[in-house]
């Protein structure tokens, strides 16, 4: 569950009829795609679902790639090779910064 210190962006407050709503999609395809392991909402001590902004965002990610042919295999991979990206840039960025974490080596990794 999200707490009162985490950003709005991440913390579920939208229920699934208003999240569904927010992302013009069924209520049923967000159960779908939460059973296919795409999104994972936040749940109530009671079970319900709340979906968070950025659980919408992901959700509209999800209709692109769906309405562009990608099956939802395909879907959850170009998720995960989309976070991989945002990562490894992250990564690189931190490496090129003075004291970053590579030190006095360069972002291919030898020293110079």
């Amino acid at each position: 569950m999200g707490s009162k210190d985490s950003p709005r962006s991440s913390r579920g407050v939208y229920g699934i009829s208003v999240a569904a709503d927010l992302v013009g999609m069924a209520q049923p395809t967000l159960r779908l795609y939460e059973r296919k392991g795409l999104v994972e909402p936040e749940r109530t001590s009671g079970g319900t679902r709340r979906y968070s902004d950025d659980d919408l965002e992901r959700l509209r990610r999800i209709g692109e790639l769906v309405d562009a042919g990608v099956n939802l295999a395909g879907v959850d991979l170009v998720l995960r090779l989309e976070a991989d990206n945002v990562r490894l840039q992250q990564d690189l960025a931190e490496a090129k910064r003075p004291g970053g974490e590579e030190g006095g080596k360069e972002a291919d990794g030898l020293e110079h």
